[in-house]
This record gives structure tokens, sequence and C-alpha cells, in this order.
């Protein structure tokens, strides 16, 4: 039999390509064989989050389970915050997502009930009981309830709770490290709770008086003790008006308070202004300190987490006020 090298060409064609083929569906089946509970880096769950604070809980409770992507970082205010190209990806590639509700992300809630329908998809503030929050009515404001609940840290022990039962439910293979990661969490917010409450009983009682850009420290104030005043209304959306500045500069200058309090997420245009005013009416009023309101501090800082923030602001609020 003659062997021509038109027909060696063709049969080594042919068995090249079924070696391929085979190589392609064992590749094929070994991939399905390991798929995991999640699409993160070695099986970790990917997690995308709104603001910092619900970031560094889902670190918290997750631990070495989670792949956690924040969206909002330090200075980043969400009642303006619109999302980018690239936040739909990181959403659209998360297993989780978690966010703050009560329309603090005011200009994302139409994307997060789309998602809803087709991944697990959040609200932290739902694990808390709507009869406690406080309501925009009650404040003249036009949304239904302030967002603002990780100023009460009971609020943010719920919040924690909510973020561990979804963990659960999605990885019930490490639901052990998720409830011992939380119950070691939980005992430190209980800890900071009672450590915010002392330290704001050191200052004189008629001095309590917070004076900020905008109404994000309303929960602190009921929780705490001290009476809460603010430029603009629960949402920065809502630009202060001639009359907020002189309204507030004429009760400040009355009261003979000393000291009003810029946010990082906040110009403080306004705050300048009212300062303005008071010293023209002879009143001297100081900067009391820079609080983190809306968003945490740089990543990697004690103000990168939510219980340094909260620690800074206490001692900042208390230093102005004692």
């Amino acid at each position: 039999m003659q062997i021509t090298t038109k027909s060696i060409s063709r049969g080594s064609i042919q068995r090249l390509f079924l070696t391929l083929l085979v190589i392609g569906c064992v590749a094929l089946v070994s991939a399905c064989g390991n798929k995991n509970v999640s699409s993160g880096a070695e099986g970790k769950i990917k997690v995308t989050t709104t603001v910092g604070m619900i970031t560094d809980v889902v670190n918290q409770v997750g631990g070495e389970h989670v792949e956690v992507t924040g969206l909002m970082t330090a200075g980043v205010d969400p009642h303006l915050y619109k999302a980018s190209q690239g936040d739909i990806e990181k959403l659209d590639k998360a297993d989780i997502i978690f966010y703050n509700g009560l329309h603090l992300e005011g200009k994302m809630v139409e994307i997060f009930e789309k998602i809803a329908k087709k991944k697990t998809t959040v609200a932290v503030s739902e694990y808390i009981d709507h009869t406690t929050l406080r309501t925009g009515a009650q404040n003249g404001m036009d949304t239904e309830y302030d967002p603002h609940i990780w100023f009460n840290v009971k609020h943010w022990m719920k919040a924690t709770e909510s973020i561990r039962d979804t963990l659960i439910k999605h990885d019930p293979e490490h639901a052990a490290d998720y409830q011992k990661n939380t119950e070691s969490y939980l005992n430190q917010l209980q800890q900071l709770n009672d450590e915010v409450a002392e330290k704001i009983r050191t200052i004189p009682e008629e001095s309590r008086i917070l004076v900020t850009a905008h109404d994000a420290f309303g929960y602190f104030g009921d929780a705490y003790g001290l009476k809460v005043m603010a430029l603009q209304g629960m949402s920065t959306a809502s630009e202060a008006g001639t009359k907020d500045v002189t309204d507030l500069r004429d009760f400040l200058v009355e009261k003979k308070i000393k000291a009003i309090f810029i946010e990082s997420s906040v110009p403080r245009k306004a705050i300048d202004a009212v300062i303005q005013g008071a010293k023209q009416k002879g009143h001297e009023l100081l900067i009391g300190g820079e609080l983190f309101s809306d968003a945490m501090g740089e990543e990697g800082t004690m103000e990168g987490t939510y219980i340094g923030m909260v620690r800074h602001n206490v001692e900042t609020i208390v230093k102005a006020l004692k």
C-alpha cells in the first residue's frame, strides 16, 4: 500500500482535532465539577456594598469567606451618588448586594429594585423595627424615614444581624464562622454603645448641643442625649437657603453656642456663612472639628472602620463641647 504525503497530513489534522476536542471536554467537566457557592476568588462569596459602614460590617462578619467591593469611598456623599457603568458591572458580578435603604442611596433605588428580582439584594435597615425610626415627616423633610441608622449603635447591631443571616442563608456550610464572627463583633458594638453614652455624659447638660451641616446625627442625639441642629435636612440634595443660615446663626448667637461642626462628605460653604454671620453680630463661633457622617475615613486608618469613625466623632464632639 502506498502512503502519500497528502494522506499523512490529513490523518495528522484529524488526530489533532480529536485531541483538542477531548481536552476541551475534560476542562469543561472539571470546571462544572468544581463549581462553588460563589464566583469569588478561591471560592469566596462576592459581595458588593454601597457605603463604607456596610462594607466594614460585611468584612467583620464574613471574614475569610467573603470578597467585598464597596462602591462609595471616603468623602463620598451617598445622597447625591450616581452609579457609574463600572458600578453596574460590580453589582452584576456580585453574589450578594447589601445597601442601607431608607432612600440613603436615593439615586440608586431603582437599580436595586431591578437587581433584587434576580439575585440576593438586601437593605440592612429592614431588620430594624420601623416604629423606632425617626420619620422625615416629623422634621418637615421629604423622606419617610431618617436613613442615618448607624448613629445609634444599637440600630447598627440589628443591621449586623441582617448581614449575618443573609450570609448564612447563602452559604450554610460556613454558618458557624458567621455566627462566631458576629457574636464577637456584636460584643464590640455593645462596648462601643456604652462607651459613647459614658463620654457624652461628661459634657455639661447645657452644652449638649450638636450643630452640623446636615441632619445626619438625629439618631445619635436621641440615643445619647444631645440636642441636634443642622443647616440642611436629612438629605444633602436639599440645599440650605438664606433663611436657614440666618435662623441658625441667630439661635447660636442667642444661646451663646461656641462650636459648630463640619462634615467630611458635605461642603462647608454654608457653615462658613453661619460663622461669618455670627461674627458680624459680635459672636465668635469656632469649628469644633470635622465629623464623619455619611462616609467613613480613608481605608487603613482608624476612622476607616465603623467603630473607629464613631470613636473619632465622639472624641471630637466631647473635646469641643466640654
